[in-house]
């Protein structure tokens, strides 16, 4: 009787290409905010890239959450399919906020190592657009998910490094000097170290899931 109402009730087949497909923005959103960090004159052009792809993250994040909410069997927890398309959409979201920062305070130059966090960004959406697909088959794609997660985790110890290093040699190039300017690296420093934060979280997401399926 069971399996008769189950075949009556809607399924969603699409949750991993809606996972794909959300990962697929994240990464060009990433690859715009690498661009951004260059400087020069295609800052606004950049910008408007990430806002583009934010927007575009957030119609597919409310497509899947609609899919968890009317489909009878899901592949997956319902919660953590959640967590896991809100943590693709934050990592997007924190992109959006260090554009509009950049923004709000014309920034036109940056330091290496903003640079090099920024360039960190595309790196670990890549792996992440890497893991969604294998999702479909957890069991068998355990051990590559694993490496996979541990990679962006990698990546996030070493943009907090690049964080603390840089904010010392930006407190030392202004501490005799104009406070505003220290005050909004400082800002984008954070910013930057947020966004590759939101990686680690989905690497989490992703953990937690091998972890339930193993």
């Amino acid at each position: 009787m069971l399996g008769w109402f189950q075949a009556l009730m809607p399924k969603e087949e699409r949750f991993f290409e809606l996972f794909s497909r959300h990962a697929a923005v994240v990464h060009a959103g990433a690859e715009a905010l690498k661009g951004l960090l260059q400087g020069g004159d295609k800052i606004e052009h950049y910008c408007k890239a990430i806002f583009d792809r934010e927007a575009e993250a957030d119609e597919i994040a409310r497509e899947a959450l609609t899919a968890v909410r009317r489909t009878f069997i899901t592949p997956f927890d319902r919660t953590d399919i959640q967590d896991l398309v809100n943590s693709l959409d934050d990592s997007i979201d924190q992109m959006n906020k260090t554009a509009k920062l950049i923004a709000l305070y014309e920034v036109k130059s940056f330091d290496l190592q903003m640079q090099q966090m920024a360039a960190m960004a595309p790196v670990a959406a890549k792996l992440v657009q890497q893991a969604m697909p294998l999702l479909a088959s957890i069991g068998k794609n355990n051990a590559e998910l694993h490496r996979l997660t541990e990679q962006i985790i990698e990546i996030e110890e070493q943009s907090d490094r690049l964080h603390d290093a840089g904010r010392k040699a930006l407190f030392l190039a202004n501490r005799d000097g104009n406070a505003m300017n220290f005050i909004i690296g400082g800002e984008i420093y954070d910013h930057l170290e947020k966004v590759i934060d939101r990686f680690e979280d989905v690497a989490n997401e992703v953990s937690a899931l091998v972890t339930d399926h193993l």
